[in-house]
């Protein structure tokens, strides 16, 4: 490799990543001590609503990061639809050159696309790609990989299996957690107008509250636990050692839409708890009480570990509250009237006039501290209050409210000004985090005068800087406290002198104002050393073509020979009976979930000799290999989730089709994939129909599209049926898990929740597809596989959807105008699209 790319900014392992949404939540991350900065750049990033940077600025927190020993990373982590390739390849590019050191990606077809037209640059594979298991790891790696970032449902031990793959691995250590498996998520796309997650636009309906419906729709009680989709906060600040012996190379701290105070809070906390665990050290509990106070003062929905620990239930819930916590404080101890003129505030609730609130406090506040007060009887009726002053634990403060609260309500911190302070403070610093350098000065009677600066996390990188000639003193001669102190001076610098080495002659005379030019050269020296990798880098990728005529897209890429195939109308069913059902219908390819299988008594054997394609899961972790493996068998098809189950379908020659939770939104990732062992694909259900009909003639394997049925929007380790408060820790036997019940968002919409016998849990569509009247277009497009989706239907209604679409698709080879659309079904994205 070129000398100046392995100039570039080394990781430090392990290593702490940090979030930041705009230049300056990336400043209060790098002041309160970051190894590296995770940010968005344009539109194609995951968390296109946070503020993000423009070229000027991210060039400007590059330049900082790099000076400072940080390493930044753009995310590019979304599906790219295939007219925005070089687009993105380009804004990869542009981040690149403005100093970028690595890119997190989603989308397969972008990865190995900016693999093969940038291979200098380094690619992570985004927690959005869905990799929980050690061959979806070495999968990674063996594609060009440099990291790969772990599912955020994966135990310590998993980590740790994992490890063996032999790629860097980044683990999720503090902050908001999806309910959904990342990147199997399509709840926001089908509930909130084509807002997906998978494009950076989630809505965030699994904070909503919820009702938990029976099979004949009335509402079971649920008392006050409403939100059934809505996880605390991921915390590990305690189980950092374990992380690290396990493997973690890189610990993430979420929050993107975060503000420059609550980065700065938690990056402070994680970079005090990661040095203690790499020195061994072990905090003291007074520490240790500071260092959750402030993670607690933080914007939080409460904190939870349990995935780390192996565990999905209850524990890790926020059934309650979606919005902050922050941390209990104490309680009101009672009201009294403040006395003072209360117009305006509702004289005609009794309870409704200005008061001063006494509170009991069981932790410390600040001066300008946030606090909220909550009683349990009266939840929706809360006040906040501000701290007047600081005040100890044990001690009793009197605030100003807008009204009387009664005696034992609940007080939070949720706004520490201590936080705000610190960040605000950080903000204003010249420069965020100085460096630190070893400083070797040469005062000889008769040589130049030298300094040499040498990182102190990297010797390697070292600059020198000459000047005068060393005279012998006129007056005073120099002692080495005087150069210590001028040398020292950094100025304006990024860089802070840590140890001193000085050789000086008896006798030696000079000009100060002459030692701090000489000293100012050494530290310019020593910036154009760290950066100059960088701008050779830069000058490399400015002189390749533009990806407009290079990147693989239906515009550059020639049809190539496919398989022939003649339509074939498909089921998707949940049993032997409704196979039966299906095939009397018309159906000629039947496919089933391999736990349905095997709840039928059947074996891979049995599958093929039935004519049933098996389902692999979308989720593959280590503990799930053992019932989906024998399902892969040399010649037969299988249909994937995962990339894990892609690379073992490949290794025994099984005719692997993925499925849509692989997303395919591009010609590149069709081709890639293809490579990699693909013999189908069944299409994304967020793609349009003019979006399909672009891609779908470059695949060389057949492709699919479930045209009829629920769309599974969610798939969950967390079992969604939870919430009834009745979990008998026993998911075979189950009675709850056997009825057929539904989740009723705030706009009336009702959606199916199975849980399996594992414990996960899928939640499906409100309505179901129906996309019969689009037959003849997708068949136009090179769709040959037409699916009727039966998973939640008895065997009749599947029978009676497949000879419909046996009709509609009758009707189009013929030229006939298929059938309209069943009342009360939709379309999905097919016209709306996804933004």
């Amino acid at each position: 490799m070129n000398d100046d790319v392995e100039r570039l900014a080394a990781p430090r392992r392990p290593e702490l990543l940090a979030p930041a949404g705009g230049p300056e939540p990336f400043a209060a991350a790098l002041a309160a001590g970051a190894d590296a900065i995770y940010c968005g750049m344009g539109s194609f990033n995951a968390r296109r609503k946070a503020e993000n940077f423009t070229d000027g600025t991210f060039s400007d927190a590059c330049r900082a990061a790099h000076l400072a020993g940080a390493r930044v990373y753009v995310t590019v982590n979304v599906v790219i639809k295939d007219t925005e390739m070089a687009d993105a390849l380009e804004l990869m590019r542009r981040c690149a050159r403005l100093g970028a050191d690595a890119f997190i990606i989603q989308d397969w077809g972008l990865f190995f696309e900016a693999r093969r037209l940038m291979p200098e640059l380094e690619l992570h594979v985004s927690t959005q790609a869905n990799v929980h298991d050690l061959r979806g790891a070495r999968w990674c790696r063996e594609a060009g990989a440099d990291r790969v970032t772990l599912s955020r449902e994966l135990s310590v031990p998993e980590i740790a299996r994992i490890a063996q793959a032999g790629i860097d691995l980044e683990v999720f250590a503090h902050g908001s957690i999806c309910f959904s498996y990342s990147g199997l998520c399509l709840l926001s796309s089908f509930a909130c107008s084509g807002r997906s997650a998978n494009r950076g636009m989630c809505a965030q309906p699994c904070r909503l509250p919820y009702e938990l419906l029976d099979a004949d729709g009335s509402p079971i009680p649920l008392a006050g636990r409403d939100r059934a989709l809505c996880p605390r906060d991921n915390c590990t600040a305690d189980m950092l050692p374990a992380l690290l012996e396990a493997g973690a190379g890189a610990l993430k701290l979420e929050g993107r839409m975060k503000a420059p105070d609550y980065v700065h809070s938690v990056t402070r906390a994680y970079r005090e708890a990661l040095d203690d665990a790499l020195s061994g050290r072990r905090a003291g509990d007074d520490e240790l009480a500071d260092r959750a106070r402030r993670l607690k003062r933080c914007f939080n929905r409460d904190f939870t570990s349990a995935y780390q620990h192996g565990t999905s239930g209850d524990e890790m819930m926020s059934y309650e509250r979606s919005n902050n916590r922050g941390q209990v404080v104490g309680e009101v101890l009672g009201s009294r009237p403040a006395r003072r003129d209360t117009r305006g505030l509702h004289p005609d609730d009794r309870r409704v006039r200005a008061a001063v609130v006494r509170i009991g406090l069981d932790e410390p506040v600040g001066a300008g501290d946030l606090l909220e007060l909550r009683h349990a009887g009266e939840p929706d009726r809360f006040l906040t209050v501000i701290a007047p002053a600081d005040a100890r634990a044990g001690s009793v403060i009197e605030c100003r409210a807008a009204r009387a609260m009664p005696a034992g309500a609940t007080v939070r911190l949720i706004r520490s000004q201590a936080a705000l302070d610190e960040a605000e403070a950080a903000l204003h610093r010249e420069v965020p985090r100085r460096r630190a350098v070893d400083v070797r000065v040469r005062a000889r009677i008769g040589e130049p005068f030298a300094v040499e600066l040498s990182c102190a996390d990297d010797p390697a990188l070292t600059a020198r800087a000459e000047g005068f000639a060393v005279e012998p003193a006129r007056t005073r001669p120099v002692t080495r406290d005087d150069l210590v102190e001028h040398v020292g001076r950094m100025g304006g610098s990024p860089f802070t002198a840590a140890s001193f080495e000085v050789e000086l002659d008896e006798g030696c005379g000079m000009g100060f104002s002459a030692v701090h030019r000489v000293r100012a050269e050494a530290c310019a020296a020593l910036e154009d050393a760290l950066l100059r990798g960088y701008r050779a880098r830069s000058e490399r990728l400015a002189a390749l073509p533009a990806f407009e005529g290079t990147a693989l897209t239906a515009d550059t890429d020639p049809r190539p020979a496919r398989e022939a195939e003649a339509p074939k109308l498909c089921a998707v069913v949940a049993d032997p009976q409704a196979a039966d059902a299906a095939r009397g219908a018309g159906a000629t390819r039947i496919y089933m979930a391999v736990d349905a299988l095997a709840a039928a008594g059947m074996g891979p054997d049995d599958a093929a000799g039935a004519g049933i394609v098996p389902v692999l899961d979308e989720v593959s972790r280590e503990a799930d290999l053992a019932r989906l493996d024998p399902w892969v068998r040399a010649g037969a098809p299988v249909a994937v989730g995962t990339v894990s189950e892609l690379a073992l379908a490949a290794g025994l020659g099984a005719r692997a089709e993925v499925r849509s939770c692989l997303p395919v939104h591009n010609v590149a990732c069709i081709r890639a994939l293809e490579r990699h062992g693909a013999h189908g694909f069944w299409l994304s259900p967020e793609l349009t129909l003019d979006e399909v009909e672009r891609i779908a003639p470059h695949a060389a394997t057949p492709l699919g599209m479930v045209v009829s049925g629920r769309p599974r929007v969610m798939t969950s380790e967390h079992c969604i049926l939870q919430v009834a408060g009745a979990c008998i820790h026993d998911c075979p036997r189950c009675r709850l898990r056997e009825r057929s019940l539904s989740l009723r968002n705030i706009d009336g919409r009702v959606l199916p929740v199975r849980t399996d016998v594992h414990g996960r849990s899928r939640l499906y569509a409100d309505r179901p597809l129906d996309l019969a009247p689009q037959a003849g277009r997708l068949l136009a497009a090179g769709v040959t596989r037409f699916a009727v989706d039966g998973t939640l239907l008895p065997a009749d209604e599947v029978a009676g959807l497949v000879a419909r679409m046996r009709r509609a698709l009758d009707a189009a080879l013929a030229g006939r105008r298929p059938p309209a659309r069943l009342a009360g079904a939709q379309a999905g994205c097919l016209f709306v699209g996804v933004d």
